[in-house]
């Protein structure tokens, strides 16, 4: 379902685009349909009051949580079952944030990433996407969506920008607490400047050596990361918004002086945060994280050259919670012996 879908069906009952507008802004924040300052039989037609029980149960079923999985770190990982019987995955994050999924699946084939070894099954309506918000937001406080869970949403443009700008509208949440996260794709820096709602961009860089990029993310359209910086480097200047890279640390692989030289090369005076994430071994075969210790001094090094650097775990770590990774143990436990 799309957010346009729900528009058209209050049309269609008689609703006009204010109390369009009131019952979406209800629903982002997880609230009653027909929560609001002015009591619902003064406000709705008739005829909106008898379609919100429906409505209502028809929103409900567009996300409902399977199963629940907290962490130490305070994070709480949802397995979530849409209307069609796929499932996908959200994270309640600490510090009120919530990491939602725009697709099933996933096409860019991330060597390292568990979502993508079962590809893309299909995308998510906007509707979906921000059900999933919704689904945080009764359980907890949320200022701050990203989107960075299962699938790459320049693959799922006008859905995501859709729900984006539904969040940063009747949702009430700040443009730069609306993370776009993509592993880099043309139309996004076509698009996001258009929006209503400009969102902070997330760019999952990895390496700064073109022909590993292609090994690493296999099926990412071909662009060279120095171009790739550019590109998101004129995106933050235009936002105000500091472009945050992603960079998976796999042993043996990009952790090496030659990558940090390269990073110092290319991101000295850009609008940006470099944020290394050590690789979550049970994700899947072949790749190993470093040290603590080479991660720290990584980090350190970007520090010392002006460049601001964090190193970050991946939520759940704990409970065998990357993304992809309580999708597959359902299936799992589902398919047949």
């Amino acid at each position: 379902m799309r957010i346009a879908d729900i528009r058209s069906r209050l049309a269609a009952t008689g609703a006009k685009p204010l109390h369009a507008e009131r019952m979406l802004r209800a629903w982002t924040h997880g609230l009653p349909l027909d929560h609001g300052p002015v009591p619902a039989a003064d406000y709705f037609p008739a005829t909106v009051r008898s379609e919100l029980p429906s409505l209502g149960a028809e929103l409900d079923a567009l996300a409902q949580v399977r199963t629940e999985h907290p962490a130490a770190d305070g994070s709480l990982r949802l397995l979530v079952g849409l209307a069609d019987g796929q499932t996908v995955e959200s994270v309640l994050l600490p510090r009120d944030g919530v990491c939602v999924s725009t697709q099933v699946g996933c096409a860019v084939g991330c060597s390292f990433c568990m979502t993508g070894r079962s590809g893309l099954l299909r995308q998510l309506g906007s509707a979906e996407i921000v059900a999933q918000v919704v689904l945080a937001r009764r359980r907890r406080k949320v200022s701050k969506v990203v989107f960075m869970g299962m699938g790459e949403p320049a693959h799922n443009m006008d859905n995501v920008l859709d729900a984006i700008e539904l969040l940063g509208t009747a949702g009430g949440i700040g443009h730069k607490n609306l993370v776009f996260s993509t592993v880099g794709d043309r139309r996004v820096f076509e698009r996001l400047p258009q929006g209503k709602v400009r969102p902070a961009l997330a760019l999952s860089l990895h390496t700064t050596r073109a022909e590993l990029r292609v090994q690493l993310l296999p099926k990412a359209q071909a662009i060279d990361p120095a171009e790739l910086i550019e590109l998101a480097d004129a995106y933050s200047r235009a936002t105000g918004y500091p472009v945050q890279y992603q960079w998976t640390l796999l042993e043996g692989i990009n952790d090496d002086d030659g990558e940090l030289d390269a990073i110092v090369r290319l991101l000295k005076g850009k609008y940006a945060v470099m944020n290394f994430i050590p690789y979550n071994e049970v994700e899947g075969p072949g790749f190993r994280r470093p040290s603590r210790e080479r991660c720290e001094a990584m980090t350190l090094h970007l520090y010392r050259h002006g460049i601001l650097a964090k190193l970050r775990q991946s939520a759940g770590q704990d409970i065998d919670g990357g993304c992809g990774q309580l999708r597959a143990r359902s299936l799992a436990v589902a398919a047949p012996c």
